[in-house]
């Protein structure tokens, strides 16, 4: 099970535009590079296009035949892409009510992702912080939140990751609608509310149970949310990931790793109509190099031994939430 924990890596954020999808294809084709087996899987229902940009233009199956049950084995919808090591299980936006799976589809998806046969599974999560997005990042044990020194992504990328904590902590309190109710009224900026931040929250949740408020500090700990900054152009550019970091632990008590920074590269930029040629031949490019060493720190801490094992359950009830 921790084998399977660690293979896991969800890439989301919240606003459109910053290049999760380009994230995604790059840092899995460098791990790939460094001799790992590496799964991406286009999880932006609804609007996906890892296909597209790894140069697959008709995919034979998608995730879509998967939820709908139209194959039984997500082994089956997994695709070659033109990177040795690297393979795609693609999304589909063409079918009505795909970007919005049932609680017993997306468990069964978690159920068959954490069985691939893989170093690793990336996960490219849509935009935006809706539940099917939320529920795909917090099933990832890895979380990076890419973001771009852009004050709107800025302020997005906070809002996605105080989303995601809420939405876990929900989950964490299924069963417990009194301590539930509480998370539900600190995560919305209510004027007049008097349970408007993590303090609060956690003083009216040991007000009503005292072990509630161990269960909290758990699970944000158990979080072990990364950013990555995309497209930084100079060194002021380079600290917004610090900047994050620094308003989540002031305002949310919740730890973030700034996992590095790539810079905008011009070549990557002018190559996203031609990637399966970039992936191959542009080894030595800014953005690569940059990629290289990302994946590199997720290898490594891939190899760590864990020192805790969350005690929370990724299932979501088909009645709550």
């Amino acid at each position: 099970m921790d084998e399977i924990k660690k293979k896991l890596w969800a890439i989301g954020g919240g606003k459109g535009g910053v290049g999760k999808s380009i994230v995604s294809i790059m840092l899995g084709a460098s791990l790939a590079r460094q001799g790992k087996k590496v799964i991406l899987v286009d999880a932006d229902l609804g609007g996906s296009n890892l296909h597209t940009l790894v140069g697959i233009k008709y995919p034979l199956y998608t995730l879509a035949d998967f939820i709908n049950r139209q194959v039984e084995n997500i082994e089956e919808v997994v695709m070659d892409t033109p990177v040795e090591n690297m393979q795609l299980i693609c999304g589909a936006d063409d079918i009505l009510g795909i970007a919005n799976p049932k609680n017993t589809q997306k468990n069964r998806l978690f159920n068959h992702l954490k069985n691939l046969k893989a170093d690793y599974i990336v996960l490219d999560l849509g935009a935006g912080a809706s539940f099917t997005t939320m529920d795909f990042f917090l099933f990832a044990t890895n979380k990076i939140c890419v973001l771009t020194p852009q004050i709107t992504s800025i302020q997005n990328a906070y809002g996605f990751i105080k989303a995601s904590m809420y939405r876990g902590l929900m989950q964490v309190f299924r069963g417990e609608p009194g301590a539930q109710d509480m998370v539900r009224r600190a995560s919305s900026a209510i004027e007049g509310e008097n349970i408007d931040s993590i303090d609060t929250l956690k003083d009216s949740l040991k007000n009503l149970d005292e072990h509630f408020e161990s269960d909290l500090n758990t699970y944000i700990e158990s979080l072990k949310i990364k950013t990555i900054v995309n497209m930084v152009r100079n060194d002021r550019e380079k600290e917004v990931g610090n900047i994050v970091r620094s308003v989540a632990e002031n305002y949310l008590n919740l730890p973030l790793e700034n996992y590095g920074y790539v810079p905008y590269d011009r070549i990557l930029v002018n190559s996203i109509n031609h990637m399966p040629e970039f992936l191959k031949n542009r080894k030595d490019s800014m953005s690569s190099m940059s990629f290289y060493e990302i994946a590199g720190s997720i290898i490594r801490d891939s190899e760590q031994p864990s020192t805790s094992e969350s005690r929370f359950s990724v299932k979501i009830p088909a009645s709550r939430l």
